[in-house]
Parts: structure tokens; sequence; C-alpha cells
């Protein structure tokens, strides 16, 4: 059963008071008082009735005041408002209008008129709140499909966000499942489909907590981006993660479901273009956070030549980790898609110096 709605009568008279009360409880009304304004206000922010029954004239603060402060606040602005006023008063019909008034109500009050332009203020509010509560739902379900740092940078600046691409210095982690073939191999592609989602489910807390940003996912690959800090120091958060990511693997080899799994990793450093895509289709539109450019394929390269359990850094990489991480040089490697041989560097599990701060 629906709770009744709560009227919150406001007035300086309490004979009227009283009268208004005894008229909304015989029509099934929940009723709220105050003497003034002030006293509204100070009921509202505890308890938001479903609508202000308001006088005009009274002490501390008045009908007017009172209206516009709702009106003024997002919290309260919905509530609907009838301001109660004396016969043919028609100047404080126009100041309630310009406070943002709802509706208006000539003292002394008809009782045909009270019950039918409260419920009419209801059915309105009704309707706007199933309307809105609609809207969240639809914004809810599209927020899955933007990106977090889309999300922030609309919120931080919803007028000119900077969602366009530009170029700047990121380091990109780059993390592929072991043997993913062979899995594909010997499990039903749902099973696999789900162990997957299960380490990369793992992986989340892990990256966010170092500052990262799931760039894409494909398959059995997961890109990995650190940025808006300085070089060397988005460069040490991606050693960091990538650590840390192989530690839970580790764990989650031991303890999850379905087939043991290990990764390999590549880390890359350097210019990069960074920032949003929006894809418009007929049926939609999609955003991705993602970068462009050689350095962004150079982390997928080194992870595929990586070993299981293996980290793998270009020498940009190496230069910026090597005062606070053990790196072993490698030599040159060919990598796919890279016309030269590149110095390699495997990072390893083990730091030469405390991390500050920790």
């Amino acid at each position: 059963m629906d709770e009744p709605s709560a009227i919150l009568v406001v007035d300086e008279d309490p004979s009227i008071r009283d009268v208004l009360v005894q008229k909304l409880e015989a029509l099934g009304y929940r009723t709220l008082e105050a003497r003034n304004g002030r006293e509204a206000l100070d009921k509202v922010a505890i308890e938001a009735p479903d609508l202000i029954l308001l006088d005009v004239l009274m002490p501390v603060m008045d009908g007017f005041q009172a209206c516009r402060l709702l009106k003024d606040n997002e919290d309260t602005r919905l509530i609907p408002v009838i301001i109660m006023t004396a016969l043919h008063a028609v100047e404080d019909r126009i100041a309630g209008a310009e406070a943002g008034a709802d509706d208006f109500l000539t003292k002394p009050v008809d009782d045909r008129e009270l019950e039918a332009r409260i419920r009419s203020a209801l059915r309105m509010k009704h309707t706007m709140g199933r309307k809105l509560r609609q809207a969240e739902q639809v914004r809810d379900h599209y927020a899955k499909f933007i990106p977090e740092v889309v999300k922030r940078l609309v919120a931080a600046n919803p007028n000119a966000p900077e969602l366009g691409k530009r170029e700047q210095d990121a380091a990109f982690v780059f993390v592929d499942i072991a043997g993913y073939t062979a899995l594909s191999e010997r499990m039903a592609a749902d099973l696999l489909s789900q162990l997957v989602e299960q380490y990369f489910s793992a992986f989340l807390d892990t990256i966010h907590e170092h500052g990262g940003e799931i760039s894409s996912t494909v398959g059995d690959g997961m890109l990995i981006l650190f940025h808006r800090v300085d070089p060397v120091a988005h460069s040490e958060m991606a050693a960091r993660t990538a650590l840390s990511l192989l530690d839970v693997t580790e764990r989650l080899a031991q303890t999850g479901s379905g087939p043991p799994v290990s990764v390999h990793i590549g880390i890359s450093s350097g210019f990069a273009a960074v920032g949003s895509t929006r894809f418009e289709g007929l049926r939609g539109t999609r955003w991705v956070y993602t970068a462009e450019g050689f350095v962004t394929n150079l982390g997928s390269r080194l992870a595929d030549l990586a070993d299981a359990g293996q980290i793998l850094i270009c020498p940009e990489s190496a230069r910026r980790l090597s005062s606070q991480f053990a790196i072993q040089a490698l030599g040159p490697r060919k990598l796919k898609g890279i016309g030269e041989a590149m110095e390699v560097f495997r990072l390893e599990r083990a730091h030469l110096a405390a991390v500050p701060g920790q």
C-alpha cells in the first residue's frame, strides 16, 4: 500500500494551520506544520514533503523568500509550492509567480478548490518524478558504455570537456593471457569467456588503485593507460601495476575456478595521441578512451614477446624506471611489425628501492 503524501502547512496563525491540517488529514494526507518561512526550510531539510502550502505574510521570513530559496535549491526545486493569498491580492500573485510558486489558493480556502489544486499539483509531481527516474535508468544504462575518464572530464567541464585526442606523454601496460589459443581449443567458448572475465575483473581494483585507465580489451588482451602526471611518475605507476597484476594472477590461479592462467605483460612509454573517440552508428553512440601511435603498439608487441609471468619493457621505460626497479637487459630483439631490432629489458619482481611514501 502506498504511503500517504506529506503536505507541509506553513502559516503564522495556529488556528488557520489547525483548520487546514484537519481538512488535509480528512482527505488522507499526512501533515507537517511550520510557523514561518525559516521554520519551513528547516523542516524541509529534515524531511522533504510532497507539497507545501505556504502563506505570504509571516515573521522571520515571508512566504516569497522561502519559496525563492526552495526553488533555487537543486534538492527542493521540484517540490510543488502553493501560495495562499488574500482575495484580489494581484501583487502577491505576481510576486509569488516570480518566486517560482507552482499554484495559488485564495483565502479563505474553499474545500473543493483545496482538494482539486493539491491533487493536480501532486499528480504533476509524481509524473515528473516517474519521468526523472526513467531518465536516470536510461542514463545509468548508457553510462556502462562510457569510460570512467570520459565521465570525469564531462563532470569537470560539462560545456567544453577535453574529449578530443591530443599528443601527450603516457605509459602503457598491455596484459595478455598466456596460452590463450591452447585454452580455446580445449574449452567451450562460453567457459573460456567466463575465465577471462574472472581474471580481468580481478585486475580492476589493482589498476584503479595505481591510477590506470582501461583503454580497451580485445579477446585475451587488455590495454591500460597511465597519463596526467609527469613522465617518470606514470611510468612507475605502470610498473607497479604490472607487478601487482602478476601477484593477482598467481593468487587467482590457486584459488579461482577453472584451469590456472598466467599472463605476459609489455610496458611502453612515450608520446601518443591520447583522448576519447566517439563512434556513431544507426543504433547509437559508443565512447572509448584510448591512444594511438607507435608507443601504444609497442606495449602489445613486447607482451607478445614475453614468456608467461614475464614483464618486458622498452628502452624508454627502462630509462625512467632504472632508479626504482630492478631491470635486466636482454639485448636486441626483433618485434613483430617493427622493422629494426630493439633493445628489450625485463622488469624484475624485486624493487631496488622502496616506493616513496610507503
